[in-house]
């Protein structure tokens, strides 16, 4: 019998040791196309969106990069005050637990 039946895939990604690892791209990947998204809604170009963020073009192109997973908090919190916004987290229970 397969010892995977039933487990969900958070689990088999902590077998394999690389949960945080895909949770953190995957993050990444939304604050990406949320960003990306808030800048078409509010018509700003790229070269606009750097302009207020005070950076290049360059640093913008990785913000928007789903698989650049370099980013600070700074670049972000900047990219959220030049659309407008402001930076939220928040730490919830965990239904997983480390294997």
């Amino acid at each position: 019998m397969n010892q995977h039946i039933g487990s969900d895939f958070d689990a088999f990604l902590q077998e394999q040791g690389i949960f945080e690892e895909v949770e953190a791209a995957a993050i990444k990947k939304v604050i990406a196309c949320m960003i990306a998204k808030a800048m078409v809604d509010t018509h700003i170009s790229k070269s606009e969106m750097a302009k207020r963020m005070k950076t290049s073009r360059a640093q913008l192109d990785r913000l928007l990069d789903p698989d650049c997973h370099s980013v600070t908090l700074a670049t972000l919190t900047k990219a959220a005050a030049a659309i407008g916004k402001k930076i939220s987290i928040s730490f919830e229970d965990s239904d997983t637990q480390a294997v």
